[in-house]
């Protein structure tokens, strides 16, 4: 059996080696946060998509819900889920709880078009492939003022 020659990348290690320090490894990156919808048909933060999402007691369990995308960290989606379930009315026994709701108003995300309620203190990693479709972009102003609230939950998290 006749031994094929070194491919380009062992011969480029093999050259390299002890020049610079660990030349093939993935470096982490930090999370991206921000605004920055396009219509091509993937998701991209400042839209709400459907996907499935987990319950907090019991992972194996979930359901399909809506989730504002804020950003991406190491390959996956960050996002905040939302509900059409008002929380105004319950939110001091939320908050016991350390669940934190924000009014989002009505949009395409939802079909018969239901004020939705965004939760600030739950950050979701999703990878893409979780993401079911599209439903709309948030607009701007009101991702902004969701950010703004979310951040003091997740300062640890996204810096």
């Amino acid at each position: 059996m006749r031994r094929s020659r070194p491919g380009v990348f062992t011969r480029l290690r093999a050259r390299l080696r002890g020049r610079i320090r660990a030349p093939f490894t993935r470096r982490a990156v930090g999370p991206t946060i921000g605004y920055a919808p396009r219509a091509d048909g993937r998701p991209d933060p400042g839209e709400i998509v459907w996907a499935w999402v987990p319950y907090e007691e019991d992972a194996t369990r979930g359901k399909d819900r809506p989730v504002l995308l804020i950003g991406r960290a190491d390959g996956q989606l960050l996002g905040l889920m939302l509900t059409s379930k008002d929380h105004d009315r319950d939110a001091a026994q939320e908050a016991r709880w350390g669940r934190h709701w924000m009014d989002i108003g009505a949009g395409a995300w939802d079909g018969r078009r239901r004020p939705s309620e965004v939760r600030l203190d739950r950050l979701l990693r999703l990878p893409e492939s979780a993401v079911r479709r599209e439903g709309a972009a948030l607009d701007r102003r009101m991702f902004s003022r969701v950010l703004e609230a979310a951040m003091p939950f997740h300062e640890r998290t996204l810096g």
